[in-house]
């Protein structure tokens, strides 16, 4: 029985070893391919949207945003499915990190935007005001505020004749009186459930890639270090040269 455990041991190693890889290849080539087909959508869009635009604005073109996600997407997904391929320790730390600090950023973005609620709500603000004042030269940005408001209920809040320069209570039957930002707050905050479920998408994925890269870096890592083991008992029958060795611990694949 004794005798069987390191030949039992070996087999779950390499079984493991074959499920991490697996496993790291499909999620990295979905994102991969997710990352491509953001991208082309957001030059799609970009395209389109120079035919109409005179807004220089690049907050407010959704189409940047979808080039930008996209480019992150595509390179640090690639990055992802080069490293599993190769089984190359350089790449699998560096999709790791990266996975990691996107993962940081987002959450302390959303912690500092929470923390400083009232500079955020002024950012947005500002930002919608530029938008309006150039409502109709920018197509995206347009069905986007048409699409909010019809949603939440704010048309016609900042032009009701007659009733900017009364009190908000008693023109609130005549017009609507939330604006557009804190109308969409309140949307957030009545569809938290909504919400949370979205941050959680968003979150979970990058999370499950970097506990993915690190099971599989230490599975990588074991198989060398026994790897080397057996050569410095056994012997290796092949001579390696400096160079070679130096870079073992980088850049070694698994060895077939």
């Amino acid at each position: 029985m004794a005798a069987g455990d390191p030949e039992r041991a070996r087999y779950c190693g390499r079984l493991s070893y074959l499920c991490l890889k697996l496993t790291l290849i499909t999620y990295s080539t979905t994102f991969w391919l997710i990352g491509a087909l953001v991208l082309g959508v957001g030059i799609y869009a970009e395209i389109e949207r120079q035919k109409y635009k005179t807004l220089e604005s690049a907050f407010l073109a959704p189409a940047i945003i979808l080039i930008v996600l996209g480019i992150v997407m595509f390179l640090v997904s690639f990055v992802g499915v080069l490293a599993s391929l190769r089984d190359n320790l350089c790449l699998l730390q560096a999709f790791m990190y990266i996975l990691g600090i996107c993962l940081l950023i987002e959450l302390t973005g959303g912690v500092v935007a929470l923390i400083f609620r009232n500079q955020t709500i002024k950012f947005l603000n500002d930002n919608i005001r530029r938008g309006i004042e150039n409502y109709y030269d920018d197509l995206d940005f347009k069905n986007i505020m048409d699409s909010v408001q019809k949603q939440t209920d704010i048309i016609n809040t900042m032009c009701g004749y007659k009733t900017i320069d009364q009190e908000r209570l008693s023109v609130q039957d005549v017009i609507y009186v939330r604006g557009c930002t804190n109308a969409v707050l309140i949307w957030f905050l009545d569809n938290y459930t909504i919400m949370a479920g979205v941050l959680l998408g968003i979150l979970l994925p990058q999370f499950v890639g970097v506990l993915l890269s690190l099971l599989y870096i230490t599975r990588v890592e074991d198989i060398i270090t026994e790897h080397k083991l057996s050569e410095s008992l056994f012997g290796d029958p092949r001579p390696r040269a400096a160079p070679e060795l130096a870079g073992a611990g980088c850049c070694m694949c698994y060895p077939g």
